[in-house]
């Protein structure tokens, strides 16, 4: 029979985390950290902290209390991909050689195209995945490292659950670059029409696979590291 390890019991959790401002200072909230555990970042199996620096006993992934320079590295990933945001927009996604000459389509000038020629739900999916989203994956992001640097103690649960939507909305941010290569794929019918990728494309791919290694690099439990009040702000090493 296997041992069990007996936690602390937890306390009823302050209003505060609701976004109840005028809530009483948080107490003292135990955590995992702080009963001698920790939870392997790979197959969240939980061990005691005295395995840290280990391999873990099921996958073999080095455990750590939280995930090394997580704070440091999705600052630079989210940089690189606000500084790519802004080719990936103004430059060409797609060029477009025929007889009757070039043409260079943008994401936004595609996005008018179909709602021009009455494919609007098609020109609204590709607005949402293509601008909409990419944005606001890097503004969520945005949030919650100004949140940990701060100890913002406010809306813990929903902040939370802004992170895992950005886990689950990142793939579809790709759904031009199919679009792109679909297209550059079939359309080879030479000096009568060719289509290749143009370098928006190239950025913009950047752009999700940067916000995509910024959202894996964060630990969201550096948002509840802000309860351990008072006292000095956590490591995030």
């Amino acid at each position: 029979m296997k041992p069990t390890v007996r936690l602390p019991r937890v306390p009823s959790l302050p209003a505060v985390l609701d976004g109840d401002e005028d809530a009483t200072p948080l107490p003292a909230v135990p955590t995992a950290r702080a009963a001698g555990l920790l939870s392997c970042h790979a197959c969240d199996l939980v061990s005691p902290r005295t395995l840290e620096g280990e391999p873990c006993p099921r996958c073999g992934a080095t455990l750590h209390t939280r995930k090394p320079d997580s704070l440091a590295r999705t600052w630079a990933f989210l940089l690189a991909a606000f500084i790519l945001y802004i080719p990936a927009n103004v430059l060409p996604v797609m060029v477009t050689q025929s007889l009757f000459g070039t043409q260079r389509d943008t994401i936004m000038s595609g996005v008018i195209y179909l709602w021009v020629s009455g494919s609007r739900l098609l020109a609204g999916v590709v607005l949402i995945a293509s601008i909409i989203v990419p944005m606001l994956k890097m503004m969520i992001l945005t949030l919650l490292l100004l949140s940990v640097h701060f100890r913002w103690t406010w809306r813990l649960r929903q902040r939370t659950r802004l992170y895992l939507l950005v886990e689950v909305i990142g793939r579809w941010s790709m759904l031009d670059i199919f679009v792109v290569s679909l297209l550059a794929s079939l359309v080879r019918a030479g000096a009568i029409a060719t289509i290749i990728p143009g370098g928006g494309a190239l950025a913009f791919a950047s752009v999700v696979v940067f916000t995509m290694l910024a959202s894996l690099s964060f630990d969201p439990r550096l948002l509840w590291d802000s309860l351990d009040l008072p006292g000095p702000r956590q490591n995030d090493g």
